[in-house]
């Protein structure tokens, strides 16, 4: 894209190499607090009234303020290693696809559509950082669909078809909550904007070209890919695989019909 590399020139310092990854840290950093103030996240998540009031500093804390646990248990740790694993090889993956300039923008735009998402929507939705997850999970499957993970660290599953369960169950949720629906695409509007529709543009673009490729051929195939033609009636093996063809004495090469005439 031509605009993003203008960009790039002239707003290159907002690239954040790792930024995905210094975000899934600092959820690590809110669940570890959780030990010590396990009504931390209250302090640090989402509302707007108090927004309003001077707690400026949730507009940015919310992302991380619950990190989507609710228990300190052993499946909750287990869970965050592997969340922030994923996460480190997702951010490593789109910059290597995209970028650093590109990848911090996808993030920086994942972050201001929850933002407003949480303006507009007014009730706090808990763990709605893990949005920017999930929007990372989408544009990593659409960009490595074929890639795979191990399910319970045995079973193969290639990740287009998870994020096709993750993007099912989101549409599911959705269903008969217009607000909801309104949230994700707020809250997915990067994954859109910087995979989701390129890829449907790229797909489009791919079959148009297959059907181009598809008909030069035929109608190369069609022109003349036979080695013998009568002089006569213009018939080939190609057109007729039964024909007999040969060379008269005038040098043309003629069909079985019409080669005394």
């Amino acid at each position: 894209m031509e605009f993003l590399d203008k960009w790039e020139r002239k707003l290159g310092w907002m690239s954040f190499p790792g930024v995905l990854k210094y975000y899934a840290l600092f959820h690590v950093m809110v669940f570890l607090l959780q030990f010590v103030n396990p009504q931390i996240g209250q302090v640090l998540d989402f509302d707007r009234e108090k927004i309003m009031s001077g707690e400026v500093w949730r507009l940015v804390t919310f992302l991380f303020a619950d990190s989507g646990f609710k228990g300190l248990g052993g499946f909750a740790m287990l869970f965050l290693f592997f969340m922030v694993m994923i996460a480190f090889m997702m951010n490593d993956a789109l910059e290597g696809a995209w970028g650093v300039f590109r990848t911090s923008l996808f993030h920086y735009t994942a972050f201001a559509g929850l933002l407003i998402a949480n303006f507009l929507y007014g009730e706090p939705m808990s763990g709605s950082g893990l949005f920017v997850y999930s929007s990372a999970f989408f544009a990593f499957a659409t960009l490595f669909p074929r890639h795979e993970f191990l399910m319970f660290l045995i079973i193969p599953v290639q990740v287009r078809w998870l994020a096709m369960l993750l993007g099912g169950l989101l549409v599911f949720g959705a269903l008969g909550q217009p607000l909801y629906l309104g949230y994700l695409l707020l809250a997915f509007g990067n994954y859109l904007l910087w995979a989701g529709i390129p890829a449907i543009r790229g797909q489009a673009r791919a079959i148009e070209s297959a059907g181009r490729k598809k008909k030069f051929e035929n109608a190369k195939a069609g022109e003349d890919s036979s080695f013998h033609r009568c002089a006569k009636c213009g018939r080939t093996e190609v057109s007729d695989r039964d024909l007999e063809f040969r060379m008269a004495e005038d040098g043309e090469e003629y069909c079985e019909d019409h080669l005394e005439g």
